[in-house]
């Protein structure tokens, strides 16, 4: 068994992202499932061609992708990911696409393939505050989880996929007064999520 997680690099002035910081810290192995962690950058067209080479070169059981989302409090794992890009804040590279699709031709929506439910109920049997979300965004987050759901269809790969937002470090909110939680936190958060789609 493979599973592929993936974090985002720094974006939007920040420092870090806590995404990559915590999935930098999980083990190399989970349930005897090799761990693959990549960092990816916060541009449309990264993760437009680097996520498909990456499913297909690893070819992983499970793709958890999980990014920043500064201001909400908990965890929240995605239920869907639409196929738009859209978003006044340009990406590390410049860009800022208006209503311009991830993939031509591709459908509306894909919808989350991990047990997200299993796994918010495991995060808050483990007192790790989460919940599910129903939108991902139209911002990088959201493309990488199209192009990673949409890989998968096109391939005709029976991996299962998902993503996950992640608070503010507490790092982060020294400088401003948002929620935050504990690289430590996150970081278990992740790999309770990675345990969860192995075993559902």
């Amino acid at each position: 068994m493979k599973v592929l997680v993936t974090g985002f690099e720094p974006f939007g002035g920040e420092r870090i992202n806590p995404s990559w910081e915590a999935v930098s810290r999980l083990p190399e192995e989970i349930e005897g499932a090799e761990i693959v962690k990549r960092r990816l950058p916060v541009t449309f067209r990264g993760v437009r061609e680097l996520l498909p080479k990456l499913i297909v070169e690893e070819r992983p059981d499970v793709v958890i992708l999980t990014g920043q989302a500064g201001g909400r409090p908990n965890i929240t794992v995605e239920r869907v990911a639409i196929n738009v890009m859209d978003s006044t804040m340009p990406d590390n590279e410049g860009f800022a696409p208006e209503d311009e699709p991830v993939f031509e031709g591709a459908p509306a929506a894909y919808f989350a393939t991990l047990p997200i439910k299993a796994i918010v109920k495991a995060l808050r049997k483990a007192n790790i505050p989460a919940g599910i979300s129903n939108t991902a965004g139209t911002y990088v987050c959201n493309a990488a989880m199209f192009t990673a759901l949409h890989t998968i269809a096109v391939a005709g790969m029976e991996t299962r996929a998902g993503f996950i937002h992640v608070p503010f470090s507490h790092e982060q909110a020294l400088e401003k007064p948002r929620p935050s939680m504990a690289l430590e936190t996150i970081a278990r958060a992740i790999e309770v999520a990675v345990r969860t789609s192995l075993e559902v």
